[in-house]
């Protein structure tokens, strides 16, 4: 037991928490990785996976000390196969705010305290995957602390058009993040599906992209509407400016591009994703490489080396699940 631990933390202090979590740990003897977690795959046939899918356990600790420095503890941390993915700093509005909560985070939450070794549970990218700011009105989070410098993002519904979240006559009105996001199959397809983790030209990981609740609905209804719909339908998503529409496009062509139907068929051969500029929009062509998972499966259309429309009859032929191009 003390050897797989050990293994363990070295893992994830070397690759990552995502990663250890999607791809497992190699060990002596083992022919195998050894996995941390599964996740459903596309296709629901294979008996002995889904099995193993059943067999995850997710847990909710509530007041987790987590420091050999200090007596801080943070609210609910929450953990898969005994592996911390996310915590949460709660706030009652009677008393406090979700303002309260994000400066717990920002000036008593240091990942890596002034001349002490860096807290493991809040450290990046080897520690939990989120954390979330909560109070009964509103909820932010944000993947990597760093201190005072630390930037939270919305994670609420909206309310009829203006920010925060609407009145919930059953509840809280921030019950969504319990009911709908962490919820067993939902949570179990963020961090299997969404989680994106950017790295630079030397594969050090930059960034963790945790999807923000509008690019979570807008993609999920977007796949239940086209299983309803079947292929051929139009449909609108409408983003404001900064909301991330990029990663919300990135996320809806693999998904899509994966999408099998009830009896287990695959619903496209292809995904084309369609820019209207001269020059595809380089951030939406890094973010659809960085979002693949099988090297292969995304081809770029440009008129460098050759014509456009040969290249695109080529990748069309159903070798490339998802083709960027642009519309000129």
């Amino acid at each position: 037991e003390g050897t797989l631990l050990a293994r363990l933390r070295d893992q994830i202090d070397q690759r990552g928490t995502l990663d250890v979590l999607r791809h497992g740990i190699e060990l002596l003897g083992l022919k195998q990785p050894l996995k941390l977690a599964e996740f459903k795959p596309a296709m629901a046939i294979h008996e002995e996976i889904l099995k193993r899918y059943a067999a995850n356990r997710l847990r909710v600790v509530r007041q987790v000390r987590y420091s050999l420095h200090n007596e801080n503890c943070i609210d609910l941390v929450l953990f898969l196969n005994g592996v911390p993915v996310a915590t949460v700093e709660l706030k009652t509005d009677f008393t406090q705010s979700v303002g309260d909560a994000i400066d717990q985070y920002r000036f008593d939450r240091h990942p890596k305290p002034k001349g002490q070794n860096p807290e493991p549970l809040i450290s990046f990218p080897n520690g939990a995957l989120v954390h979330f700011a909560v109070s009964n009105h509103e909820v932010a989070m944000v993947t990597k602390l760093d201190g005072p410098v630390t930037k939270f993002l919305p994670f609420n519904l909206g309310n009829d058009g203006a920010a925060g979240n609407p009145v919930n006559p059953n509840g809280h009105r921030t019950a969504y993040l319990w009911e709908r996001v962490w919820a067993r199959e939902s949570w179990l397809e963020i961090l299997g599906r969404y989680l994106i983790a950017k790295r630079d030209k030397k594969k050090v990981i930059q960034q963790i992209i945790f999807p923000r609740f509008h690019q979570l609905d807008a993609t999920r209804k977007l796949q239940a509407a086209v299983l309803h719909d079947g292929p051929g339908a139009k449909y609108l998503i409408q983003h404001s400016a900064g909301s991330g529409k990029t990663n919300s496009i990135a996320w809806a062509a693999h998904f899509l591009a994966e999408l099998h139907d009830a009896e287990q068929r695959k619903v496209f051969d292809t995904v084309l994703v369609v820019s209207d500029r001269t020059v595809i929009d380089t951030q939406l062509q890094e973010a659809i490489f960085d979002f693949e998972r099988t090297s292969g499966v995304v081809a770029t259309i440009t008129n460098k080396d050759g014509s456009k429309s040969s290249k695109l009859a080529e990748a069309l032929d159903g070798s490339k699940k998802i083709v960027v191009c642009t519309i000129q």
